[in-house]
């Protein structure tokens, strides 16, 4: 075969391997034909000012932790708001998300959510061990797994506390184990990178100052690892076959992508093959991101 620089074309770029995200095995449980469209061929989506909003937040209550302990008062928090804002429009370019007219109200609802976190506890009376730290690594299987930890305090005595942040409202009482999943999974990435087991996962909804913790132990841990070996297997079996069926739900109705999807008489791209997974080593914790964070919201 012709290599297509010798003829003066240019060589497609090399397409990333994939890894399992929380938010991507959520996808591909809610619909195979929405995992595809994200992961494999990375259709754009339009940034919508729910992630907007918790991507200044976490950003906020980021450099809010990076504050000596006795300087993150309620009112330094919301002096760190405005900035944050301000960065948002200067580097996202996100005045079509928001535009500037709606700035006030934008900003005011940052000042109330980030606000929120000292009905919950109070910043000044610990300091986190880490801040939107990135995970690589993989299941004993080999599944390759990365995502976000919002934030990890470690007490004097040890114990590990993972926390989440969300800026939407909690979930029903009948779905919060499904809400859990994602803790459940940042406590795997945790423990299989620093064999330590987190004493308690802690997801925090801003939106009205409420709480959902558990404490996981090691058969918990061993479960959701199995978990995500089946769910992987499934994704590559699907991946190699080129199969990604719709599967339909209520959640179609704020699916940006029915125009290629069979369901609603769209059809997807040409399926652009399986890139593979990603070679990761068992353990390890990398600077950068191949994903959003926002995805994780």
């Amino acid at each position: 075969m012709t290599d297509p620089l010798e003829i003066g074309g240019v060589a497609p770029p090399a397409r990333r391997p994939l890894a399992l995200s929380a938010s991507r095995a959520a996808d591909f449980r809610q619909c195979p034909l929405l995992y595809r469209l994200r992961a494999i061929d990375r259709i754009p989506e339009p940034r919508t000012r729910a992630q907007v909003l918790g991507t200044v937040v976490h950003s906020v209550l980021e450099e809010l932790y990076g504050l000596e302990q006795p300087e993150r008062a309620p009112e330094r928090a919301a002096g760190l708001v405005p900035a944050a804002v301000d960065r948002f429009y200067e580097l996202d370019g996100g005045t079509e998300v928001v535009p500037h007219a709606a700035r006030p109200e934008f900003e005011a609802e940052v000042s109330a959510l980030v606000s929120a976190l000292y009905g919950v506890e109070d910043p000044r009376r610990f300091s986190p061990a880490a801040c939107e730290q990135y995970l690589v690594t993989a299941t004993s299987a080999g599944t390759p797994l990365h995502g976000y930890l919002d934030r990890v305090d470690l007490a004097p005595t040890g114990e590990v506390r993972v926390v989440d942040y969300k800026t939407g409202r909690p979930p029903n009482p009948r779905y919060q184990d499904q809400a859990m999943f994602q803790m459940r999974f940042y406590a795997l990435m945790y423990h299989r990178i620093h064999e330590v087991l987190p004493a308690q996962l802690k997801l925090i909804y801003l939106k009205n100052g409420s709480w959902l913790t558990l404490s996981p132990d090691l058969a918990t841990l061993v479960a959701t690892e199995s978990e995500l070996d089946v769910l992987w297997s499934e994704i590559e079996r699907a991946g190699r076959a080129g199969v990604f069926p719709p599967r339909t739900s209520r959640l179609c109705d704020w699916c940006n992508h029915q125009a290629l999807c069979p369901a609603f008489g769209g059809t997807p791209p040409e399926y652009p093959g399986w890139p593979g997974s990603r070679a990761v080593p068992g353990r390890d914790t990398l600077p950068g991101s191949p994903i959003s964070e926002e995805d994780e919201r």
